[in-house]
């Protein structure tokens, strides 16, 4: 895939955007259920998710088919659940230092590549993912206040990122990428709707400028972000990916008040660079592996 100055532009919109999409969500989560911030996030998805299957070809119809539903369906809870545990997340355990730990996605899905999808993992790449792991520790480490048992949320919501990422991996072989994008969108906005009556909060008239906010920069950003897959392999997109970490934790000093302590740097600096590394390292063995198979037709 050959890359372009277009898709460098849409992967930074993509992440700027999400960036400022977590922050409003902490905002958001200070003063709501996180059941009520997903419904609304939800429902800008449904309605870029509907917009995008009807401009397909095939339309709706097409959009719908799919030949492994009980994947499609898992890829779906799964990000809602992720969607639903990063909202408390920021509240409770702080945006800074929530980034610094979903900036470990790729790390998960590299260690859990081997057990899910049978993938073969050499001592290079098993060296960064040791590498990583080891900076999530340092991230995880207590702070002067001791020990906050919340950081367990944004490592459940990097793990679900992960299984959700594997999963894609194996839907993509067989279903078009807007019947991905459409399930994706569709399984969490039923099910987040289903429960919503249990955590219903009367919207304040001052939040509902940030409630279309959250609207705007979820459509804006996956729009940019599926612009960006179309013009830039995973081995570029990755760093530009760590821009997020970067100006959400910006965000979190500058407007919450957080604090990065010099642990949650270094934990940072070591993750995003076995990060890099573990895709750029299966990048290069993606390619390997096509040339042999090429050579022995």
């Amino acid at each position: 895939m050959k890359s372009t100055p277009l898709g460098y532009l849409f992967a930074l919109t993509a992440f700027t955007v999400f960036a400022a999409q977590d922050g409003i969500s902490k905002h958001l989560g200070e003063s709501y259920s996180p059941v009520v911030v997903a419904v609304v996030r939800y429902w800008a998805f449904a309605a870029f998710a509907m917009f995008l299957a009807l401009r397909s070809g095939g339309g709706l119809r097409t959009a719908v088919r799919t030949q492994r539903p009980i994947l499609q369906i898992l890829r779906g809870l799964l990000l809602g659940g992720q969607i639903l545990v990063s909202v408390a997340a920021f509240h409770y355990a702080g945006l800074a230092q929530s980034q610094a730990i979903f900036a470990s996605a790729p790390i998960f899905v590299a260690l859990l590549s081997v057990p899910l999808l049978g993938e073969k993992v050499g001592w290079r790449r098993w060296t960064a993912i040791g590498v990583g792991l080891c900076g999530v520790v340092l991230i995880l480490s207590p702070g002067p206040a001791g020990f906050n048992g919340y950081v367990v949320l944004p490592l459940m919501c990097a793990i679900f990122g992960a299984v959700y990422g594997i999963l894609t991996r194996l839907v993509s072989r067989v279903d078009q990428p807007v019947t991905s994008f459409f399930y994706m969108c569709m399984v969490g906005f039923v099910c987040t709707n289903a429960i919503a009556p249990a955590f219903f909060t009367p919207i304040a008239a001052k939040d509902w400028g940030w409630m279309l906010a959250l609207c705007c920069t979820g459509i804006i950003g996956h729009f940019s972000l599926i612009k960006a897959y179309d013009k830039l392999s995973a081995v570029v997109l990755q760093p530009i990916a760590y821009w997020q970490l970067v100006l959400g934790s910006g965000i979190a000093v500058a407007v919450f008040g957080e604090t990065l302590r010099f642990n949650m740097i270094l934990g940072s600096v070591i993750v995003v660079a076995a990060g890099i590394f573990t895709v750029w390292r299966e990048q290069v063995v993606a390619r390997r592996n096509a040339a042999e198979a090429a050579a022995g037709r």
